[in-house]
């Protein structure tokens, strides 16, 4: 009888040592976080989540309610939008001085190459100190200083997620093609001109992507900041969880849910429209 052959993964023992020491090095970290997951289902908590999830059914739909949600809607679709376009007027010219590609002191050595040497890595530390400390901790200085509103989620949101947005713009024009943006350099073109004809035509469809993708996390991240104070459905919220109105809540949470949604459909028709 002919020995039967057995096949054997030759990265089986490298997988599971990789596996044992990411459980060993997880286990005491969920220790120090204090995460018990058994906790969620003692009597008295099970019976504390069991009446506040019954009370999200039905949502609440009366007319002054809705009024308000309306309100807190519109205004977190204004505080997203406006701090994605204040992200975006910072984020840009960055993005375009630290963009590599479009550089004119690359062609060759020239006055250029010593003062490009010197702009950039500032400009990567200020994109780092922008991007480093989060927007709810920005919306939290900002009500301090601006007072309850909306105009500290829209800073909040324009300081962050500049600096998020001109990090990613940088490395998607560094990733593109950079041929035909070489070619116009050599050819004796500006580094605008460079851009729109030679790089950005083969990266808009990434940009668009991104950016539209950073308004759906403006939207979270200003439901979130509207806990600290800068408005909108998470103030809503706020209210709603505090008086253990479930129906409230619930309404809130599927309304943010079609917002989500309307982010994703706006996601795939620039991406159509720029392939």
């Amino acid at each position: 009888m002919s020995a039967t052959v057995v096949d054997r993964d030759p990265q089986a023992r490298s997988r599971a040592t990789a596996l044992a020491i990411a459980l060993l090095l997880l286990w005491p970290m969920l220790q120090l976080s204090g995460f018990h997951p058994s906790a969620l289902f003692e009597p008295g908590n099970l019976k504390v989540m069991g009446g506040f999830l019954a009370g999200f059914v039905p949502p609440a739909v009366s007319g002054d309610f809705l009024s308000l949600l309306l309100k807190a809607t519109l205004e977190t679709l204004a505080m997203a939008t406006a701090g994605i376009a204040l992200a975006f007027a910072i984020a840009a010219p960055l993005a375009f001085a630290l963009t590599r590609a479009l550089s004119v002191s690359r062609l060759g050595p020239g006055p250029g190459r010593w003062r490009a040497r010197l702009l950039r890595p500032p400009l990567r530390v200020l994109l780092l100190v922008l991007r480093a400390v989060p927007e709810v901790v920005w919306a939290l200085l900002l009500v301090r200083a601006l007072g309850l509103g909306a105009s500290a989620g829209v800073l909040a949101l324009a300081i962050t997620y500049g600096g998020m947005l001109g990090k990613v713009y940088a490395e998607i024009l560094e990733s593109a093609d950079t041929r035909a943006a070489r070619a116009l350099l050599e050819a004796g073109s500006g580094r605008l001109a460079a851009l729109g004809y030679g790089l950005l035509p083969g990266a808009a469809q990434e940009l668009a992507s991104y950016t539209v993708y950073r308004w759906e996390c403006a939207l979270r991240a200003s439901v979130v900041m509207g806990f600290v104070g800068a408005g909108g459905l998470g103030q809503l919220m706020d209210q709603s969880t505090k008086m253990l109105n479930g129906g409230e809540a619930c309404s809130i949470l599927v309304t943010f849910l079609l917002l989500v949604l309307l982010a994703d459909a706006l996601s795939a028709a620039f991406r159509k429209l720029l392939a």
